[in-house]
């Protein structure tokens, strides 16, 4: 059985378990928490020398980490990568533009306020920081506002893992201070995705 390596709270390691509960491939999780440096240990770091999750390992003992990467190896083949070769760089362009455009931004941003403000709370120089993660995060959600004004999904007219990859930390954007009322585009899409078959919550631990 696949073992993913994992955290409830991480949105990268949330979309391999999205996709995987909708592919419905079997697989056991083995729990990390971050805060603690528990990613950072030498026997993780044998895994992933990185440092990070989600990691995935196979049945054959080989790895693969990035959560994008492990989103397309398992999307290939299936409903959720289209067959056409330029919508399947679209997806990739989605992709890509979620990890250099909107997940350094919203999930830092969320990760700071959510896990770890009480100990940064007063400082100037986060307070800064904070700002400008706010900023370009809302500048990613305008970048996706626009684009999904008219359109059900980010390509063409399904459900894909550019969708997944995009949804897993834009859903829980609040937790981070992004306000997204003013994102209608977004909003009905949120509700398309989290209606999808077998959608499983970011929280949620029912899993082999």
């Amino acid at each position: 059985m696949l073992t993913l390596h994992d955290n409830l709270g991480s949105g990268n390691a949330y979309k391999v378990r999205l996709l995987l509960a909708q592919l419905e491939i079997p697989f056991q999780r083995i729990e990390y928490d971050v805060t603690k440096g528990e990613t950072r240990t030498e026997a993780f770091l044998a895994l992933n020398p990185n440092g990070r999750i989600p990691l995935l390992v196979f049945e054959d003992g080989r790895t693969l980490a990035e959560s994008d990467a492990i989103l397309f190896h398992f999307a290939e083949g299936t409903p959720y990568l289209p067959a056409d070769r330029f919508d399947r760089a679209l997806v990739l362009q989605w992709m890509f533009f979620e990890q250099y455009s909107h997940e350094p931004y919203i999930a830092v941003a969320r990760y700071w306020r959510h896990y770890i403000w009480d100990q940064v709370d007063g400082d100037a120089d986060m307070e800064r920081a904070l700002a400008e993660k706010m900023e370009r995060g809302y500048q990613a959600l305008a970048v996706m506002e626009q684009h999904l004004d008219g359109r059900d999904f980010f390509v063409g007219d399904a459900y894909s893992v550019a969708d997944i990859a995009l949804y897993a930390y834009t859903h829980v954007a609040d937790e981070g201070g992004f306000e997204l009322s003013g994102y209608p585009a977004i909003r009905r899409w949120l509700d398309r995705v989290a209606d999808q078959p077998r959608h499983v919550l970011i929280s949620e631990d029912t899993f082999a």
